[in-house]
């Protein structure tokens, strides 16, 4: 029963139900175009890192453990992004989810520190595809969801984060929960329903972080498949906890435990509402211009800049990184480790090896994250001469800052500052030059046509009837 204190005996709207009625009644012509253009956008990128994770090895073992889930009986109804094989809407969810986020090349919501595009479009290409559903419909629920996600996310100021858990598993949960809830039509009750359920099924550990594990693959597809049930369970009724969020075992108090004081749920609703808002957290989406963890992007573009000014590797004889302290226990802690990445996940989170490749290479692509790129003998040697400290001047969460001063050999200093790090909202990654990094990830396995008609069907879907045509295209292999 509801405790004396809940929002459900005294009348007041929970968090879920005001979420649910904002959910329920976005139409797609109150979104502003530019929001629209952009949450498209958002799309290709994320379908754009699926199709270049194909190639990878983690993306046929993903492949292979869903197909043992799904079984020999199952129906194929929604495609696998670069599979022939058609998957149960659930599976095919968790699958696309993997691959949009196994590359760690999506988005990042910089506040909320949540990558969601990653968890919301998995759900909704799944049910889009077994609901016949028009694109419309699909893109409209993308944004409630994300609008609603980002919101959730950013009141924890990155708390989740420092009691262990993973955001995106966490919120991305409640967030497909509600894009699921919409196309599949449930009313404010039913959506208000899905999003206690959801709270049943919200996971994800940080534990990967000690030994480059691949379970961090795992957490947006799991938050879709989450979504997904919680919200078919609340289509048939089934009883769910109202306090979702605000309640005494309800997200913010049993996921952020110690990190609960200061946090205020009530915030994540504040300015939330149909076509009039004055603030649209998808555009603070930012799009990442490298395949590493967003936290290390500012320190790695401080390092292609000191490249860049004509400094030679071999002269420098020790490189200081100024970082957000709230970042150092994910990419720069135990820092012995850190300097000796033993995979290209365990590099991901490294920034002794994202400045010592900068620094080397000047530049930091996917073949800069193969073993013989982090594995090279001078990659190795300059990481033992990065050493990682606090930021006092640090803008974090609101920018993942970066700065490195490099000494020289005869003592002379070089220092490089990204104040705002490049894809932020407030220095973003232009429409023209996402289509660019899609074409770029989409052809690496794919045609240069196949990965075109991908991008055309996406940038239409506010226009098209059903998906039918994108789904198809998503489901052929290389």
């Amino acid at each position: 029963m509801d405790s004396p204190s809940s929002p459900a005996l005294d009348n007041a709207p929970t968090l879920a139900r005001r979420f649910a009625e904002f959910a329920h009644g976005l139409q797609l012509e109150q979104v502003p175009a530019e929001v629209s253009l952009r949450a498209r956008h958002l799309m290709l990128d994320a379908i754009g890192c699926a199709m270049a994770s194909r190639g990878e090895v983690f993306a046929d073992r993903f492949a292979g453990a869903v197909r043992d889930l799904s079984g020999p009986a199952a129906s194929g109804e929604a495609a696998a992004i670069g599979f022939a094989q058609r998957l149960p809407m659930r599976d095919a969810a968790l699958l696309n989810g993997m691959l949009m986020h196994g590359l760690d090349y999506d988005d990042t919501h910089m506040a909320g520190i949540v990558h969601l595009t990653v968890s919301v479009l998995p759900t909704l290409l799944a049910v889009a595809a077994r609901r016949k559903s028009s694109g419309a419909a699909l893109v409209a629920a993308y944004v409630a969801a994300m609008e609603v996600g980002t919101r959730i996310a950013s009141v924890a100021r990155g708390g989740f984060h420092r009691q262990g858990f993973h955001p995106t598993g966490l919120v991305g949960a409640f967030a497909s929960a509600l894009a699921a809830g919409r196309l599949m039509e449930l009313s404010v009750d039913g959506l208000a329903r899905a999003q206690g359920v959801a709270l049943s099924m919200a996971s994800g550990s940080l534990q990967f972080l000690e030994d480059g594990a691949w379970t961090k693959r795992v957490h947006p597809g799991w938050a879709a498949q989450a979504g997904i049930t919680a919200a078919t369970f609340a289509a048939h009724d089934i009883p769910a906890p109202q306090a979702a969020y605000e309640g005494r075992y309800g997200l913010f108090n049993l996921y952020l435990g110690a990190q609960r004081d200061g946090v205020d749920p009530e915030s994540s609703a504040e300015g939330l509402g149909g076509g009039s808002m004055a603030r649209w957290e998808l555009l603070n989406v930012a799009v990442k211009p490298f395949a590493i963890c967003h936290f290390s992007h500012a320190a790695a573009d401080a390092a292609i800049a000191v490249h860049r000014s004509g400094t030679d590797p071999a002269r420098i004889k020790s490189v200081e990184v100024l970082m957000p302290a709230g970042t150092m226990p994910v990419v720069s802690e135990p820092i012995a480790a850190k300097r000796r990445p033993q995979s290209d996940y365990e590099a991901k989170f490294s920034v002794p090896y994202a400045v010592a490749s900068g620094l080397l290479r000047g530049r930091l692509g996917l073949r800069e994250l193969l073993p013989a790129a982090f594995g090279d003998a001078e990659a190795v040697s300059l990481m033992d001469r990065i050493h990682c400290v606090a930021d006092p001047a640090s803008t974090f969460p609101q920018h993942y800052t970066g700065e490195i001063v490099v000494t020289l050999d005869d003592g002379r200093q070089i220092r490089h500052r990204e104040a705002i790090n490049r894809g932020h909202a407030e220095r973003p990654l232009r429409n023209e030059d996402v289509r660019d990094k899609f074409i770029d990830n989409a052809t690496l396995y794919f045609s240069e046509t196949h990965a075109h008609a991908v991008c055309e069907s996406v940038l239409a879907l506010d226009r098209a009837e059903s998906i039918a045509t994108l789904d198809g295209l998503l489901g052929q292999a290389p």
